[in-house]
């Protein structure tokens, strides 16, 4: 039990072992990354992951040449798997959501909850979609929620595709770049922290627009 718990506090903080982890793995660290990635935005039930630090992290282990890891390849590899990730969680979304809601008796289970889901994504899904990949854990449930939506695929691929270059290469290229400036160093988790507030923003400012209209009072009906 020990040794569980250990195994998951390496995992849920992956970015603080990473050192370690590349000078014992070598290039297997590739594919445990891409697994970690794509659990992260693939598994509905894993979104305690690590994501916005541990792109960074790796980014700025691939700037130390003593780690001999290539940036383009962690790119496209990561890159694959956050889209790969989210293309899993949509379809597994889209397959459960009519056996989902399919209750008319339950509260939550309804397909009104279905219909709702649907016209948001229809009229906001895009960028719900997109701005979800700067958010942790909200990261992990929009596709899946998009899938239930039933939102159309073409659309769902091109902010999938969008969001995810968008989202593994700032994070990664601002710690290969930045990563190992002394400043960032001693104040990681300050600079992790902020880097995720600003990546929020976005999505604060869409529920703020989104409660003013909804605020507004009715206007006045059509002759």
């Amino acid at each position: 039990m020990d040794q569980l718990m250990q195994l998951l506090d390496i995992i849920r903080n992956l970015d603080d072992h990473l050192a370690d982890l590349s000078s014992w793995m070598g290039v297997w660290l590739y594919g445990f990354l891409f697994a970690i990635v794509f659990a992260e935005t693939g598994v509905i039930v894993l979104p305690f992951l690590p994501g916005d630090s541990l792109l960074f992290a790796i980014g700025t282990l691939v700037a130390n040449p003593e780690s001999h890891l290539s940036l383009p390849v962690m790119f496209v590899l990561l890159l694959v798997a956050a889209i790969v990730g989210d293309a899993v969680n949509y379809l597994v979304g889209r397959a459960l959501g009519p056996r989902v809601f399919s209750r008319e008796d339950s509260w939550l289970l309804n397909r009104k909850h279905l219909l709702k889901a649907q016209a948001f994504y229809e009229k906001h899904g895009g960028k719900a979609i997109f701005l979800a990949r700067f958010a942790p854990i909200i990261r992990t449930f929009a596709p899946f929620v998009a899938g239930i939506g039933r939102m159309d695929p073409a659309r769902f691929w091109m902010f999938n595709i969008t969001g995810g270059i968008c989202w593994v290469g700032s994070f990664l290229f601002a710690g290969y770049f930045f990563g190992n400036f002394p400043f960032v160093q001693k104040n990681f988790t300050y600079v992790i922290f902020g880097i995720i507030v600003v990546s929020l923003l976005p999505i604060v400012w869409e529920w703020y627009k989104a409660t003013r209209e909804s605020a507004k009072p009715p206007g006045p009906p059509a002759a």
